[in-house]
């Protein structure tokens, strides 16, 4: 649904309805909105764009937003909107039972729905794992002209370009990344798909990349897609230190919802036992509910440490992190 459609939902509490404004474009998230109605006879409209074109709507619409729901495939864009009075507590007891404290807002605003590891992946002919160590360590010599890693402007490297402000301080982080500008392969481009992508056809030797895409890279129906899985591998950083930079999707309570009811219900369906499964399975994602095992697939990655630092406690340096990209010329 286009933004255009936002004129057919109208404002007032409809029993029938809950309206979702989503930054994820996942075949997943639309069959289990379809079985939520199927089970509650609760009709999901959805509108699908582009994370900060959601977050504009919602400042704009203010209290006449018809909204209900914000869903985003970036923790930082979330805390940005709790930061910015955009949401509301949701009282749950189903989420405050089910879902960990670290992997919730601590206002109860929001809550993360899946988990994705953001790793390096290499190419397992080139780069031995031994050769491997920390997201720091790619700002080293060694990998001149062999570093690949998509845009600033995504909000999953702005995100982990926070939690680099947070491990190392700012003049830390920002040498990290002029550093690594200097390791880079080519100007970034593409999304993680095609970083992988670029490792297979010799532009570089390593990337940064979420775990998710692996998976679609591994189970896609373009058997050139199956290939490039084949010829790499995944490798988790900084497992002696603080852990490996973990982001997820979540979903947040908007402050104007006609339908809080409604909309709690779909949260908790969405944070559900079978629904984690569905989404660990198909779009090969984490899941946040503690009581859902991981996938064979996830499980072949191997177990590893996250780094343990709450998300929301990123959002005071996700605009510094957008400075350090500037003054380090990573585009």
């Amino acid at each position: 649904m286009t933004f255009a459609g936002l004129l057919l939902f109208g404002c007032s509490q409809d029993d029938h309805v809950v309206n979702v404004y989503s930054g994820r474009h996942y075949q997943v998230d639309e069959d289990l909105f379809r079985a939520f109605t199927e089970k509650t006879g609760i009709r999901v409209n959805l509108v699908k764009a582009d994370t900060d074109q959601l977050l504009n709507r919602l400042e704009m619409e203010g209290r006449n937003s018809p909204a209900d729901l914000l869903i985003t495939a970036d923790a930082g864009r979330l805390v940005t909107a709790a930061a910015g009075g955009l949401l509301q507590p949701i009282g749950s007891d189903y989420i405050q039972e089910t879902i960990p404290v670290a992997l919730r807002d601590p206002d109860s605003r929001w809550v993360a729905m899946t988990k994705r590891a953001r790793v390096i992946v290499y190419h397992q002919d080139r780069v031995s794992p031994e050769d491997l160590s920390t997201y720091e360590s790619l700002s080293e010599p060694e990998w001149k002209g062999r570093v690949l890693v998509r845009s600033s402007q995504n909000h999953y490297n702005q995100t982990l370009m926070a939690s680099m402000i947070a491990a190392l301080g700012h003049d830390e982080a920002e040498t990290w990344a002029g550093r690594l500008v200097q390791n880079m392969a080519r100007r970034p481009r593409g999304n993680d798909r095609d970083q992988v992508k670029a490792i297979v056809a010799g532009e570089g030797d390593v990337a940064i990349v979420n775990t998710y895409y692996m998976g679609l890279l591994t189970y896609s129906v373009n058997p050139e897609e199956r290939l490039v899985a084949e010829q790499t591998r995944i490798f988790f950083p900084n497992q002696a230190d603080r852990g490996t930079h973990v982001n997820y999707s979540g979903i947040g309570l908007t402050k104007a919802s006609p339908n809080p009811e409604n909309a709690t219900r779909l949260i908790e369906f969405m944070l559900s036992a079978d629904s984690q499964r569905k989404l660990a399975e198909q779009n090969h994602e984490y899941p946040v509910n503690k009581e859902v095992a991981w996938p064979e697939l996830l499980q072949s990655w191997g177990e590893f440490r996250a780094d343990e630092r709450p998300l929301y406690q990123l959002g005071p340096y996700l605009r510094d992190a957008m400075f350090i990209f500037n003054r380090a010329g990573w585009n």
